[in-house]
């Protein structure tokens, strides 16, 4: 049997590379390189706007990861942009939710990585915490630039997330913003100071997210998880 074909999606920023400084598709290695080292093949995807290409691309996959980046638009949870909410990408967050639409529909293992839990908790009519340390009092789960930190979870006895790494563990964070409330999903993981790191859906389906960058750590479990799952899938009648 070939590898299971796992879908990134990716960012669309401005980017330079050799003599080129324009607009690109990008996404961090790591994140394909993870996939790879558990047995998957990466497939990037970048923002689509046409009428049923979600359903299109996602009849090809056999996973999925909604992957990390810029705040999610808050209009699409009724709320008035924070003074440090920035950036937010209304084609990324529209084609995110296509492709989450899909996935649902056809049963596909998903994993939501830092902004990817924010995205599905929204897309599934909960909210956001638009800025974490007004709420904890310290900045320990975004430190700044571009280092991540480490933070200390605790995982829910029995959960797949719990499954997949253990009952506690470090994890690599990079969000200013966290989960208030999620539908539909349980929650899965926590830090010492109650933000929420992890959710899962119930049920057989591999539908998880967590706050930090699983494709960052030497243990990949859950990139690991979601890869088993999607050969599981792809076996499927």
């Amino acid at each position: 049997m070939t590898a299971p074909l796992i879908g990134l999606t990716t960012y669309r920023e401005d980017a330079s590379w050799g003599v080129w400084h324009q607009r690109a598709d990008v996404l961090p290695t790591a994140y394909a390189a993870a996939v790879e080292a558990t047995g998957g093949v990466p497939v990037l995807l970048p923002p689509v706007g046409q009428v049923g290409a979600a359903d299109a691309v996602v009849a090809r996959l056999d996973g999925l990861v909604i992957s990390g980046g810029a705040d999610v638009d808050p209009e699409r949870y009724g709320a008035e942009p924070h003074p440090h909410t920035a950036g937010w990408r209304p084609d990324r967050d529209a084609w995110e939710a296509a492709l989450l639409d899909a996935a649902e529909a056809l049963g596909l293992p998903v994993l939501g990585v830092c902004r990817g839990m924010q995205l599905m908790a929204v897309h599934a009519g909960g909210e956001l915490d638009q800025h974490t340390p007004d709420l904890v009092d310290h900045e320990q789960h975004s430190p700044g630039g571009d280092e991540f930190g480490e933070v200390e979870v605790t995982t829910r006895a029995g959960s797949r997330v719990s499954r997949l790494v253990g009952d506690r563990l470090t994890v690599n964070c990079h969000h200013h913003q966290s989960v208030r409330t999620h539908p539909g999903f349980e929650p899965s993981a926590r830090a010492a100071d109650g933000t929420l790191e992890a959710m899962e859906a119930p049920g057989g389906r591999f539908c998880v997210a967590v706050q930090w960058h699983p494709e960052t750590a030497a243990d990949v479990g859950l990139l690991a998880g979601l890869v088993r799952a999607a050969a599981d899938h792809a076996r499927a009648p």
